[in-house]
């Protein structure tokens, strides 16, 4: 395993063990539920947005290692962002992690957010590490619905 690998795989640790912004947001603006009922990893997200931007961002759930770590990530990148820039990052994420557009996650910048780069050779482990994401893009876009990976 090479020392990125190394690096890659105590950030999951990490966010696994530690999860940043880990409670229920008591005055969310935008909620909504994901489940995947392949693996049972389950989350509720919960964002505040004022003026078009993100202001805060805190999920609940349960899973594996990658769908909690992929979660705690984004809240962590999420917050600051304008609404627009959530969307690019989805897109970027989702590219990165699917395989689909890694040219452009490449050259977005994503920062910590690279550790699940190697995601994409494990078809069945995406949904874990998107989930969360979906969950987000579905508070935002219709505020309450629920997603699933299926």
């Amino acid at each position: 395993m090479s020392d990125l690998d190394d690096l890659y795989q105590e950030i999951i640790l990490d966010h696994n063990k530690s999860p940043r912004n880990r409670r229920k947001l008591e005055q969310a603006d935008h909620t909504a539920e994901g489940y995947n009922p392949l693996c049972g990893d389950h989350v509720n997200v919960f964002i505040n947005v004022e003026n078009g931007v993100v202001k805060e961002v805190t999920f609940e759930g349960s899973g594996c290692a990658i769908s909690t770590a992929s979660a705690s990530l984004m809240t962590e990148e999420l917050k600051g962002k304008t609404l627009d820039e959530a969307k690019v990052l989805f897109k970027r994420f989702h590219g990165m992690i699917t395989g689909e557009d890694r040219e452009s996650s490449e050259e977005a910048g994503l920062g910590k957010l690279e550790v699940f780069s190697g995601v994409c050779r494990y078809p069945a482990r995406v949904k874990c590490a998107t989930l969360a994401w979906h969950t987000v893009r579905a508070a935002l876009d219709s505020g309450g619905e629920s997603v699933t990976t299926e």
